[in-house]
């Protein structure tokens, strides 16, 4: 554990690298590796906060275990965006895992999720999506993703102080 850094990230940060065709999240919580860990893996938690306010999802496969699958559908009628992936590497230390927006079947990122523990409480989740190409990943980034990324830190947050976690 090193010593708690100065920058707080109590809304998610959402930057473009400039060398690679990657997106990284940092996000602060209030709790600890293992419950963000347990948020990440167990499907009826994950299902509670994922996605923008009001969407919901459905968890359709879940096997958060190394070379598992994933699907889920966010939403319900014409409006559903379904969504899949692998697991590749399930640690309480790390995720990797693909993504892949069934709207966009070709669209393939490989995403690292780390759990840093900040020594106050508080834990630092740090989310990598690498992209195909820089078009994809800008494409990406011009969505709207950001309302479903903080709605959906905040529904977390929202099962952490309520004790859900």
């Amino acid at each position: 554990m090193s010593a708690a850094p100065t920058t707080r990230y109590d809304a998610a940060a959402i930057e473009a690298d400039a060398t690679v065709p990657m997106i990284h999240i940092r996000r602060d919580f209030a709790g600890t590796p293992e419950q963000l860990f347990r948020a990440h893996t167990d499907p009826e938690l994950f299902a509670r906060w994922v996605g923008p306010d009001g969407m919901g999802a459905t968890v359709l496969e879940w096997d958060a275990t190394d070379n598992g699958r994933w699907r889920y559908r966010a939403g319900e009628g014409e409006h559903a965006q379904l969504f899949r992936g692998s697991f590749h590497t399930v640690s309480p230390e790390r995720i990797v895992q693909t993504f892949t927006w069934e709207g966009m079947p070709d669209g393939v990122a490989l995403e690292t999720l780390t759990f840093d523990d900040l020594g106050d409480g508080r834990t630092r989740l740090h989310a990598t999506s690498l992209c195909e190409s820089f078009e994809e990943r800008d494409a990406w980034l011009r969505s709207g993703m950001e309302t479903g990324v903080n709605e959906g830190y905040a529904s977390l947050d929202r099962l952490l102080a309520d004790g859900s976690l």
